[in-house]
C-alpha cells in the first residue's frame, strides 16, 4: 500500500480516536452539574465542546511526550515505527473506547491509546521500541498518584463548603445555593483543562506518523493543521454528549450536591491543569473520578457506591492491557501487508458496527441520562418566608383534619353498637 495513503488512514483513525475521546470524557466537566441541575444537559455539552476547542491550542507539552517520549521516534533517536503498527495500535484504542462507552464505564479514553499504541509497537518493533522511563514518569506514576490527590483534594474542599456554609438548627442556609452557580464555573474550567490535555494526545500520535514516514523532522511539536484538526475531533465528540458516562459519573458513585460538585471540579481542573504543564498524559477520566469519590466522603450523610466505584476500578485496571492485546493482535495481522492492514480494518469496523448495534438497544440521551436531576435541583431550593409559611398552615390543616377523623371514630362506634 502506498506510503501516503497509509499517513492518511492513519491521520483520519486518530481523529475518530479524538472524537470518542470527546463524547467519552463529556462526563469528567459536565455529569456533576447537570445532576445537580445547575446547567441543563444540552447547554452543557454544547459549553463543553467550545472550551475543549479552546483548550487544545493552550499547550503541546502532552502532545510532545506522545510524539518523541513513550515510542522512540526513529532514526537517530531509536527504534523506527511505521505508520501500519500505529494504525493498528489506534484501533485496539477505538475499539476498547466504544465497548466501554456501551458499557457506561467512564475508563481511560488515554490509556487505551497507550496501551494500543505500546502494544502495536511491541509486536512491529519489539521491546525496545518503548522508553520505559517516560512511561512510568509521564504515565502510570501520575495515573496513580494525580487520583488520590484530587480525591484528597475535593475531600477537603467539601469539608471546608460545608463548614462555611453550615446551617442552623431547622434552617436552610441560603449561601448554599450559591454553589449551584459556581458549578458553571468550574465545570468550565474543567473542560478547558481537558482540551489541553486529552486532545494533545492525539496530536501526538499524528505527529508521531508524519515522522515515522519521514514527512516531519523527529524532535518537532505538532503542526497547526494537526491543532487544529484535533481541536475541531474532540469538540465535535464532547457536542455529542456521551450520555451513558455521563450516567455513571452523576449519578452512579454518589448523590452530588452542589457544593460537593463545585469542589470535585475545581479539584479535577487543578490536577488536570498542573499535569498539562508539566507534560504529563493524564487520564482525566480518573481524575474527575477520583474527585467525584473524595467530594462524596466529604459530605457528611453521602452515600459513596463502592460498587459502582469498583467497577469502574477494574475498567482502569484492564484498559491499557486490554487496548495493548488488541493493539498487539492487529499489528500482527498488519505484518501480512495490504491483506493484513484490510483484515484490520473489516474487523475493527465490524466491532464498531456491532457497539452501534447493541447501544441502540438502550438508548441514553439527555432526557434519560440522570433521572434525578429535578429532584437534584430541587435539594437546593431554598424556599421563601411565604412559602415556607404556606408549607406550615397546609401541615397544620392536614393534622387538625386527622384528628377530627380520630374523635369522630368513637363516636360512630358507638352509634352502631346501639343499632
Amino acid at each position: 500500500m502506498d506510503l501516503t495513503l497509509i499517513v492518511v488512514l492513519v491521520i483520519a483513525l486518530a481523529l475518530f480516536f479524538d472524537f470518542t475521546n470527546g463524547f467519552h470524557d463529556t462526563a469528567n466537566a459536565m455529569a456533576t452539574p447537570i445532576a445537580t441541575g445547575a446547567i441543563k444537559p444540552k447547554a452543557a455539552v454544547a459549553l463543553a465542546a467550545v472550551l475543549n476547542l479552546v483548550g487544545a491550542f493552550l499547550s503541546t507539552e502532552v502532545a510532545k511526550t506522545i510524539s518523541g517520549g513513550i515510542i522512540k521516534e526513529g532514526g537517530d533517536t531509536g527504534v523506527q515505527i511505521m505508520p501500519a503498527m500505529i494504525f493498528a495500535g489506534l484501533m485496539g484504542a477505538v475499539v476498547w473506547n466504544m465497548l466501554t462507552w456501551l458499557l457506561g464505564l467512564p475508563s481511560s479514553s488515554s490509556h487505551a491509546l497507550f496501551g494500543g499504541l505500546i502494544g502495536a509497537a511491541i509486536v512491529g518493533a519489539g521491546f525496545g521500541v518503548i522508553d520505559y522511563g517516560v512511561l512510568m514518569s509521564k504515565v502510570l506514576l501520575p495515573a496513580l498518584v494525580a487520583p488520590v490527590i484530587a480525591g484528597t483534594s475535593a475531600y477537603l474542599c467539601t469539608k471546608l463548603a460545608y463548614s462555611v456554609t453550615k446551617r442552623q438548627a431547622g434552617l436552610s442556609s441560603p449561601k448554599r445555593g450559591g454553589f449551584r452557580y459556581g458549578q458553571i464555573f468550574s465545570s468550565s474550567l474543567v473542560a478547558l483543562a481537558h482540551g489541553t490535555n486529552d486532545a494533545q494526545k492525539t496530536m501526538g500520535v499524528i505527529t508521531l506518523t508524519l515522522v515515522a514516514s519521514g514527512l516531519q523532522d523527529a524532535g518537532t511539536g505538532p503542526h497547526f493543521w494537526v491543532i487544529a484538526a484535533c481541536a475541531l475531533a474532540i469538540a465535535l465528540g464532547t457536542y455529542t454528549g456521551g450520555w451513558r458516562i455521563i450516567r455513571t459519573m452523576g449519578s452512579g458513585l454518589t448523590d452530588v450536591k452542589p457544593a460537593q460538585g463545585f469542589a470535585a471540579e475545581t479539584s479535577t481542573a487543578a490536577a488536570i491543569l498542573a499535569s498539562s504543564h508539566l507534560g504529563f498524559a493524564l487520564s482525566t477520566t480518573q481524575v474527575a473520578s477520583g474527585s467525584v469519590i473524595g467530594s462524596g466522603l466529604g459530605r457528611k450523610g453521602a452515600e459513596v457506591r463502592w460498587g459502582t466505584a469498583g467497577r469502574i476500578a477494574l475498567g482502569w485496571l484492564f484498559t491499557l492491557p486490554a487496548a495493548g492485546l488488541i493493539g498487539a493482535a492487529a499489528a500482527a495481522l498488519a505484518h501480512f501487508g495490504n491483506i493484513g492492514l484490510g483484515i484490520v480494518a473489516v474487523l475493527g469496523i465490524g466491532s464498531l458496527l456491532v457497539i452501534w448495534v447493541l447501544s441502540r438497544r438502550e438508548l441514553v440521551g439527555h432526557a434519560n441520562a440522570i433521572s434525578d436531576v429535578d429532584v437534584s435541583g430541587a435539594a437546593v431550593n431554598i424556599p421563601t418566608k411565604k412559602q415556607r409559611r404556606k408549607a406550615a398552615r397546609a401541615k397544620a390543616n392536614e393534622a387538625a383534619k386527622a384528628n377530627e377523623v380520630s374523635q369522630a371514630a368513637p363516636v360512630h362506634e358507638a352509634n352502631e353498637e346501639v343499632k
